[in-house]
């Protein structure tokens, strides 16, 4: 059947927005189930993977912790992390073993609620426009759609170059010179040190982001925070509330096998570090006087954590090498700084501040104040309505591969009902 060529309509039981790793691991629970349904993705299977990440990205949690429903990594090095071709290769191959009815090229333009059939949802793919319609709709496209920048970078000379971090693949790729990053979560922070490790002048313009600590008395820190059950926490449950949530994540790597990213041992290298970066002046970046606060709080974070790991292994008896703890090597001088755009030899600013959630598509009455989906467990107030994928949708391990198919699970059972009630309406 076809997505609707010439404005032709077809339905489907359960229509899935999103062929990355959420839609898949629901379409997995549904073609189980004999659940008729399609799953839509706008480019390719899996694209996100290949087209929005850098050369040498990988993943920041080890290999074995890539669990999806029915599917799970298989390789040798289960210690290790995949990198960006193996992760795409990875997901791509999930959607193949058990055929996944997946349209490529197929973008919704339009979600509507219309009663009966419950959706209406309007498509542009390589047939032509079209209108497709469902009794249940799952949205799994994610939080991170459109990239931030501030609406004051169009005032930057129009010589210096701007990307932003889903737009970064290499060094080579930016003109010769010094590379502004601006933010120093887990995407700035690795994007930084591939730049200082290909040899470039690096200034960091350094957030509130927490780290934590690769490896802590034998072990990953993923492996003991897996066992001490903090990914499965659920959302409502976290200290801080909503506002816990909001925080950036821990930068760390998995790059060369896996390893801190120690900002300080940066700045000893020789890269620039300065505080939150507040605006523009002329040609000259303005940065906050936040540095010192900042890496001490990211200090602070990490030896949270440690502590956290050393009460599990007293209170569990475990047998574990004892580590000395991590001890600042730099301080920054007191100060906020300033970075002249003409005259600082500045070629380049990768812009790392994030992502705004787009949503304009649906029309459905789910979304607060600032755009997000109200939902819990990924369960909206229009019946029939679901959303998967997004961070901490249930608890923080929401947003990892093992995850996201529990939340696929839970959710399955919920679009299950809804296909079977409308498939027994149609049938009296």
């Amino acid at each position: 059947m076809s997505a609707g060529r010439g404005g032709t309509r077809a339905h489907h039981a359960v229509v899935v927005v999103g062929g990355g790793q959420a839609g898949l691991s629901l379409s997995w629970h549904l073609t189980r189930r004999g659940v008729d349904h399609v799953v839509l993705e706008r480019a390719s299977t899996a694209h996100e993977w290949r087209t929005g990440r850098w050369d040498h990205f990988t993943l920041v949690t080890p290999n074995w912790q890539c669990r999806l429903p029915g599917w799970a990594y298989a390789g040798a090095d289960p210690d290790g992390f995949m990198r960006r071709e193996e992760v795409h290769a990875f997901v791509r191959d999930y959607a193949a073993s058990f055929g996944a009815p997946v349209r490529e090229g197929v973008e919704v333009l339009r979600l509507a609620q219309t009663g009966s059939p419950a959706f209406t949802l309007d498509v542009a793919g390589p047939d032509g426009p079209g209108v497709l319609t469902a009794d249940a709709v799952v949205v799994a496209t994610g939080g991170y759609h459109l990239p931030v920048v501030p609406a004051w970078a169009d005032r930057l000379p129009a010589a210096l170059t701007q990307v932003h971090s889903s737009q970064y693949r290499c060094a080579a790729d930016l003109p010769p010179g010094g590379v502004l990053v601006v933010g120093s979560g887990q995407s700035g922070a690795q994007i930084a040190e591939d730049l200082h490790l290909q040899g470039r002048t690096v200034h960091l313009a350094v957030g509130s982001a927490p780290r934590c600590a690769r490896f802590y008395r034998g072990r990953d820190c993923v492996a003991w925070l897996e066992d001490m059950g903090t990914y499965d926490i659920p959302a409502t449950e976290v200290p801080g509330g909503a506002a816990a949530q909001e925080k950036t994540n821990h930068y760390l790597t998995g790059r060369d096998g896996g390893r801190d990213i120690d900002l300080r041992a940066f700045a000893l290298e020789g890269m620039q570090l300065h505080g939150r970066l507040t605006g523009l002046t002329g040609t000259t970046l303005e940065f906050a006087d936040t540095l010192a606060g900042d890496l001490d709080h990211a200090d602070a974070v990490a030896d949270g954590i440690k502590d956290a790991i050393d009460r599990h292994i007293a209170a569990s008896g475990i047998d574990a090498p004892v580590e000395e703890r991590y001890v600042p090597r730099w301080r920054p001088p007191a100060g906020p700084t300033r970075l002249d755009v003409a005259d600082g030899g500045l070629a380049a600013v990768v812009w790392c501040i994030g992502y705004r959630a787009d949503h304009r598509w649906i029309e459905a009455s789910v979304f607060d104040g600032r755009g997000r989906p109200r939902q819990n467990r990924g369960v909206t107030a229009v019946p029939g309505l679901f959303f998967l994928g997004l961070p901490w949708m249930h608890t923080w391990g929401s947003g990892r591969f093992a995850g996201i198919a529990r939340d696929a699970e839970f959710l399955a059972d919920r679009v299950e009902e809804v296909a079977g009630a409308a498939r027994e309406r149609s049938a009296s």
